[in-house]
């Protein structure tokens, strides 16, 4: 039986899953003409010419309907999927001086969210990235393309339980951070501004999807909820940021007070 594949698009997704190897890749279709020899494209072509996966030149219509009308850059590969990694029960603990941050996320729906959240955590310097599988978006081609080729790059790792997780992280030390909006009602855990929060210890961030934000059964575990001060008074029903930004705010107030808290 042939196994399954899937059309990743777009340069950087391409490029990435060709020079990564986590994939299986297939086949590359370029499209026909002079965008073909765009120095970008051109670095897909030889990338795929060096790994011996074949490339064929198609039109701009058939490259439009692979990527079901998605933006392509002129390129689309033929690949298998990605999965979510399966944690390693014997794997080694962190070993860098720095306190490590883990970014957990819970029920995130859009690709676009997702894409765009694993590109600043990248970016930023998260040490993990984790998903609920249950009510979560698969790694797919789309949110390959949101997160500029960075999916290809970072394993993204799967729990079926976050909340079993979380359970042995609190047991081993870890500070179990939540989120809430500037709107929400005074819960009773610890509420910090993410401005006045120091990572002095080994850290899990928690995100919430789209509209419903955390369970109430990951919210019981957490030790701190962070929030993200306004800058102006907000006009009711505006009182929330989307996830993905929210998630770039945080990170960047955690990871500097990771290298702060010390001095």
């Amino acid at each position: 039986r042939e196994a399954p594949y899937e059309v990743v698009f777009g340069v950087a997704p391409c490029l990435l899953a060709l020079t990564q190897g986590r994939r299986r890749a297939r086949k590359l279709f370029v499209k026909d003409g002079e965008a073909s020899h765009r120095a970008s494209v051109l670095e897909v072509c030889e990338e795929a010419h060096r790994r011996g996966v074949q490339v064929q030149r198609i039109s701009k219509k058939d490259l439009d309907k692979m990527s079901s009308g998605r933006v392509h850059q002129g390129v689309c590969l033929q690949a298998s999927p990605l999965a979510y990694l399966v944690e390693d029960r014997d794997s080694p603990a962190p070993t860098g001086r720095e306190p490590p941050l883990w970014l957990v996320l819970e029920r995130v729906q859009d690709p676009m969210n997702l894409g765009a959240i694993l590109r600043s955590a990248y970016f930023l310097g998260v040490d993990r990235v984790a998903s609920s599988l249950r009510h979560s978006c698969p790694l797919s081609p789309v949110v390959s393309k949101a997160s500029s080729g960075v999916m290809e790059v970072i394993g993204v790792y799967g729990y079926e339980s976050l909340e079993d997780m979380l359970k042995v992280k609190v047991a081993r030390g870890w500070h179990v951070v939540g989120t809430v909006g500037a709107g929400a009602e005074e819960p009773p855990i610890p509420v910090t501004s993410c401005s006045d929060f120091r990572m002095t210890r080994p850290t899990v961030l928690l995100m919430g999807g789209e509209g419903e934000g955390l369970s109430r059964e990951l919210l019981s575990l957490c030790q701190t909820l962070l929030t993200i001060p306004a800058g102006r008074e907000l006009f009711p029903g505006v009182e929330s940021l989307n996830v993905s930004v929210a998630s770039g705010i945080l990170l960047h107030a955690l990871l500097s007070s990771r290298g702060s808290a010390g001095r």
